[in-house]
């Protein structure tokens, strides 16, 4: 199947999941902090966890699984859970500096790069 099929169709699976959760979540804890967004990037992560080391250390389906369930569902639930798994790959293979900074430039610069283009758009 086409690989570009694949992960659309997860990941339109895994963005309905998260607009469930962005309804659910704040019904059941409120609204005063991003609890939603919070739940979908642990659970996320949780969950690229758990499909990661099952592929590296059980059984691998073939690339098409691996597309559809990682990129497309759940890169569609949440990309948080591939920048923890880019993280914990880059320590594992010993470059903890490099692990921390790629989490410092990631979370930094996407937060830069937001405020920048806000201030754009205050602009125009």
């Amino acid at each position: 199947m086409n690989p570009y099929l694949i992960v659309f169709f997860g990941s339109g699976l895994g963005g309905t999941l998260r607009y469930g959760a962005n309804v659910w979540v704040p019904r059941m804890l409120g609204t005063a902090f991003p609890y939603h967004t919070l739940t979908v990037n642990i659970a996320g992560s949780l969950v690229m966890g758990l499909v990661a080391g099952y592929f590296a250390l059980k059984t691998d389906p073939g690339q098409d699984w691996r597309l559809f369930l990682t990129t497309g569902i759940i890169g569609g639930f949440t990309t948080f859970s591939a920048f923890s798994l880019d993280t914990v790959l880059l320590y594992q293979r010993g470059e903890a500096a490099l692990a921390a900074l790629y989490v410092l430039a990631s979370v930094g610069v996407s937060v830069a790069a937001l405020v920048a283009g806000m201030s754009i758009m205050r602009t125009v």
